[in-house]
């Protein structure tokens, strides 16, 4: 009868958000950021009409800079809207050329030439807007920003200016506009690397809890199988052997079942404000020092196993142990299931750079057809290749299989494993 606790159906407490996020807080902040980027553009208008109101004769090349510093107020609105930033400065810089009255050609066209720093700000504006809007909206918003550029050129500038001025305009809006591109292909590179690195960690997440899952699950079915068969063959000659068979039956199906558990429990205290029954999750994943246990287990389903250690003992790091003690576990678990043999050997050997694990039976080797183990192997090679070691499986000459798995160790392990 299985005993293990089962979880009360209760209604989760909703989510709370993290600290400094609260819904009330962030709309007041995103209203006083909007109430500050369209006090910035009005502002900005405010300031052109005193400028070209208050001081209609001053200097052309004041009334560039001036404008141009005003467009400053306007990072405000940039950064919520390019678009609408766009038409403020080009709107700006277009009345800061048109409206102060020109009495000859030549003043108009001096004036021109001076307030053309105002196009300055039209310029930068428009390479945010192709860095950040599409490229549809980003190549009507260059035509227009260049015809309008352009018309002024022609209607106030004349003779040797009309080119310079032309050619002027257009350097400065390619240049705007390659610099945007640069920014924009950049963040493109930036999002499309964070998004495979995502991609490629939920990946190795999920082939990690594969792993562990096969390597907890198939060799303790491997065991509840062999027992199961030996109790339902002595069940009625023997009776002592089968009640030992359901025994191990059933304490190895407990185990697995508590560490299901727990792998679960870990799993889903990943998100904020998980439950309470945060214990299972807390205990340390299995090791070589939990090997005894591990052969015990698989000597209950008729297999010999001797245990050879050698080499000086020390914490391992946790992912080293880890990958070991997997390795052997499903090592065994092939053994049990597949290979027919009566005797295994495990060799762990601590050497000062690397651990060595060898796992040796004496039963019928590997088919001629090739693995009949299914994920086990490819795990063991998973593991290996994690932690940039070797690993060697396969059919011995003098018959039997053979796996050996080298795990090299950082150059001190003095504190690893502390949490074991």
């Amino acid at each position: 009868m299985d005993t293990t606790p089962t979880a009360t159906a209760t209604r989760p407490a909703p989510p709370r958000p993290p600290h400094g996020t609260h819904p009330e807080g962030a709309a007041r902040a995103l209203t006083r950021s909007a109430t500050a980027a369209w006090a910035g553009g009005v502002l900005y208008v405010v300031l052109l009409l005193l400028l070209l109101g208050g001081a209609p004769r001053s200097s052309p090349t004041y009334h560039g800079v001036a404008s141009l510093l005003a467009a400053s107020l306007l990072v405000g609105v940039l950064r919520r809207t390019p678009l609408r930033a766009l038409v403020l400065t080009l709107l700006g810089a277009t009345a800061v050329v048109v409206l102060p009255p020109r009495p000859n050609v030549t003043s108009v066209a001096l004036a021109y030439q001076g307030e053309f720093l105002s196009f300055l700000a039209v310029d930068l504006v428009l390479g945010c807007v192709v860095a950040t809007r599409k490229r549809g909206t980003a190549i009507a918003a260059v035509t227009a920003s260049l015809l309008v550029q352009l018309l002024l050129v022609g209607g106030f500038a004349h003779g040797e200016s009309l080119t310079v001025n032309a050619v002027i305009t257009v350097l400065a809006m390619a240049a705007s506009c390659m610099v945007g591109l640069l920014v924009r292909e950049r963040r493109e590179h930036a999002t499309a690397l964070r998004a495979q690195e995502v991609s490629e960690a939920v990946t190795a997440e999920r082939l990690r809890i594969a792993r562990e899952l096969h390597d907890m699950v198939a060799h303790s079915i491997g065991i509840v199988a062999i027992q199961a068969g030996v109790g339902g063959r002595v069940i009625e000659t023997q009776p002592a052997e089968a009640r030992e068979a359901l025994r191990v039956i059933e304490a190895t199906s407990r185990e697995t079942l508590s560490n299901l558990r727990r792998t679960l429990v870990a799993l889903r205290k990943a998100a904020p404000g998980g439950d309470a029954d945060g214990e299972a999750s807390l205990a340390p994943s299995p090791g070589l020092a939990d090997l005894d246990a591990l052969v015990a287990a698989t000597v209950d389903a008729g297999l010999r196993v001797d245990v050879h250690r050698s080499g000086t003992r020390r914490p391992l790091p946790a992912d080293v142990d880890l990958a070991a003690y997997r390795i052997v576990q499903e090592a065994l678990t092939n053994v049990v299931r597949h290979a027919g043999a009566g005797h295994c050997r495990v060799t762990v050997d601590h050497g000062d750079e690397e651990l060595t694990v060898e796992i040796v039976d004496d039963g019928r080797g590997a088919p001629e057809s090739g693995s009949a183990h299914g994920f086990g192997i490819v795990g063991m090679r998973e593991r290996v290749a994690l932690l940039h070691g070797r690993l060697s499986v396969g059919t011995r000459p003098e018959g039997g299989f053979r796996v050996a798995a080298r795990l090299p160790l950082p150059a001190s392990t003095d504190v690893a494993g502390e949490g074991r």
